[in-house]
C-alpha cells in the first residue's frame, strides 16, 4: 500500500533542535515554572515528580533545566545513594516516603522507588519474589499518595539504542563526563532487552489511571526537555499571581566610613 506524504514525513525524525531556538523556548518555560512555583507556595500544593528511564536518556539534564531558575527550597531534588544496612532492613518504600512533599513543595525524584523494578531486577540485586510483590503493591501505595492530595507525575525517558551508544562513547572520551560512566553503566549496556522486558512489565503493573506513566522521547535532548517541562505545566493547574516590581531604595551615604588598608588575599586573575 502506498503511503501518503503526510504518513511518510511523520516517520522521519525532525532535525535536532538548534541551541539558539532551544534557549529561547526554555526561557519562556522557565518563566512559567517561576509562576508555577509562586502558585504552589501560595496554595500549599504538594507536587511529586518521578523521573525514570534508560541510561543516558537525559534525566539529569531535564531536572537541571527545570530547577536552574527556581528556588531549591521549593523545588527539592532527591537522588538517594545506595541504601544503608539499616535502610535495607526497613520496608522498601520507607526511605522514599519520608521525602514526599509537604505543602508548598515540589519534590523531584532522580530515580525513585522504581529502582526495584529496573536496575535491581535486571542486575539481580533483588529476588524475583520481592520484585513481583513490589509491582503488586505499588499501585496501592501510589493511590494512598494521591489520596493524601499529592500531585504525582511519573515520567519515563526513552532513548534509542543508537543514541545511547553515542552518548556512552561521548562519556568515555570527554574528560568532563567520565564521572558519569560507571561500572554499572557498562554492565547494563549489554542488557538492553532485559531492561526492555523489565520496563514492559513495570508499565503493565503500574501504569494506572490514577498514576499513569508519561513517556518522553529524548534522542533529541533539547526537544525532550522542553516537551517534559511543557507537560508538567499542563498537568499542574496554576495561575500567574500578580507581583509588584521591586524598587531599589537609595543607598546610605558614606558618612565617616573609610576603606581599611587590609591585605586582602585576592585570587590570581588568570582570565
Amino acid at each position: 500500500m502506498k503511503r501518503n506524504d503526510k504518513q511518510a514525513s511523520a516517520e522521519i525524525p525532525p532535525d535536532k533542535m538548534k541551541r539558539k531556538d532551544y534557549e529561547a523556548e526554555l526561557e519562556k518555560l522557565q518563566v512559567e515554572l517561576v509562576n508555577l512555583q509562586r502558585w504552589v507556595v501560595a496554595k500549599k500544593l504538594k507536587v511529586c515528580i518521578v523521573f525514570e528511564g534508560r541510561d543516558t536518556a537525559g534525566k539529569g539534564g531535564t531536572i537541571k533545566a527545570i530547577t536552574e531558575r527556581v528556588s531549591p527550597r521549593v523545588f527539592r531534588v532527591i537522588a538517594l545513594p545506595a541504601p544503608t544496612e539499616r535502610e535495607m532492613s526497613q520496608m522498601y518504600m520507607q526511605r522514599y516516603l519520608k521525602h514526599l512533599p509537604a505543602g508548598g513543595e515540589v519534590v523531584i525524584f532522580d530515580r525513585s522507588w522504581y529502582n526495584r523494578a529496573g536496575v535491581e531486577r535486571v542486575m539481580g540485586f533483588t529476588p524475583e519474589a520481592k520484585v513481583k510483590r513490589f509491582l503488586r503493591i505499588t499501585p496501592l501505595v501510589e493511590r494512598s499518595i494521591i489520596e493524601s492530595e499529592i500531585i504525582l507525575l511519573k515520567y519515563w525517558l526513552e532513548v534509542s539504542e543508537e543514541e545511547q551508544t553515542l552518548r556512552l562513547q561521548a562519556r568515555a572520551n570527554d574528560g568532563r563526563k567520565t564521572w558519569k560512566l560507571t561500572a554499572m553503566d557498562l554492565k547494563s549496556y549489554g542488557r538492553w532487552y532485559d531492561y526492555s522486558r523489565a520496563r514492559d512489565e513495570m508499565f503493565v503493573a503500574t501504569d494506572t489511571p490514577h498514576a499513569p506513566w508519561f513517556v518522553a522521547r529524548t534522542d533529541d535532548k533539547r526537544r525532550g526537555r522542553l516537551n517534559i517541562i511543557r507537560h508538567i505545566l499542563d498537568q499542574v493547574p496554576y495561575e500567574a499571581l500578580p507581583r509588584e516590581k521591586g524598587k531599589l531604595p537609595n543607598r546610605q551615604k558614606r558618612g565617616d566610613y573609610v576603606e581599611p588598608e587590609y591585605p586582602y588575599r585576592y585570587i590570581k586573575e588568570r582570565y
